[in-house]
């Protein structure tokens, strides 16, 4: 198992104003590597320049593009999904440039209603039948488009999404094929238990996200009636060992297992600014080295 980053760690956030991040691409990239990561998922697209220029960057850093979020609206209008789908393609490229081992890590994006209403106790107001009929039909589109590229695709269940909780994660699995990207913080946050999930669904991860949560944010949230996910999403995910995260129990159920993809390190925050950096490259070092002591290295 390899210890891979993301560009969300480090603060770096899609749809964000490059020119008011804390650090370059560039500088990011050397941040991962001086941190002791072998790779990265790449940000959003663009984010490291033409697919051609991000294969350079990465190699020049010994860094592995070993995935990309795509954000998919499962739910929504058609001309919306046809929107993401053309994204997805800008992303393809630039995975299939840096060589094609890296995964397009699909997830749904929800709604307006989710996002305004974000706590959702047993997985009300979620998806009726017709409505998983289509996100399905939807995602196997996305898998084909990957497919058609030479390039395999994991689905990463989110809070905030319609995929988040226990039983919807349940029906992806059951009624496709598709790898699962098993995120141990969403999952902590959406009622699913990571470490059960593992034991159980180990043969369908081929990715995982090591990322450590406080529950606790969440509960006061929802018992102050603060619903705006922007208000308190920062102080959701802590560095590892930090948080309330079966972690030490996940990682080594996963030592156990017959996996030997990457463990993703992903630690929300709020965007990189001067003042932040380096607390924030701290903390990406000490998430590698607890991870790799935990291994055993």
């Amino acid at each position: 198992m390899r210890i891979g980053s993301a560009p969300v760690s480090f603060g770096i956030h899609g749809g964000a104003d490059v020119s008011k991040l804390a650090a370059t691409p560039r500088e990011l990239v050397a941040a991962m590597a001086a941190a002791g990561y072998t790779g990265s998922e790449l940000g959003p697209p663009g984010f490291f320049g033409t697919p051609e220029q991000t294969a350079t960057l990465f190699a020049d850093h010994g860094l592995a593009v070993l995935g990309a979020y795509v954000p998919l609206h499962l739910s929504q209008p058609d001309e919306v999904m046809a929107a993401d789908l053309e994204g997805m393609r800008r992303t393809l490229e630039e995975l299939a440039a840096a060589g094609g081992e890296g995964l397009a890590i699909l997830a749904d994006e929800g709604d307006e209603a989710i996002i305004a209403h974000p706590f959702r106790p047993n997985a009300e107001r979620g998806l009726d039948a017709a409505q998983w009929d289509l996100a399905l039909e939807r995602l196997a589109a996305a898998e084909e488009l990957a497919r058609q590229a030479g390039l395999r695709t994991s689905f990463h269940p989110h809070f905030g999404t319609y995929v988040e909780q226990a039983p919807e994660i349940d029906v992806l699995l059951q009624r496709t094929g598709i790898g699962l990207c098993l995120d141990t913080g969403h999952f902590v946050l959406g009622g699913a238990d990571p470490v059960a999930y593992l034991r159980e669904w180990g043969h369908r991860v081929n990715h995982v996200h090591v990322k450590d949560v406080r529950p606790a944010v969440l509960e006061a949230a929802k018992a102050s009636g603060n619903e705006r996910i922007d208000d308190w999403w920062d102080e959701v995910s802590v560095p590892l060992g930090t948080g309330d995260g079966p972690l030490e129990e996940f990682l080594a159920e996963i030592r156990r297992s017959d996996y030997d993809g990457w463990l993703v390190v992903e630690q929300d925050g709020a965007p990189a600014t001067a003042e932040t950096w380096d607390r924030i490259v701290g903390d990406q070092r000490h998430n590698h080295d607890w991870i790799a002591e935990r291994l055993g290295r």
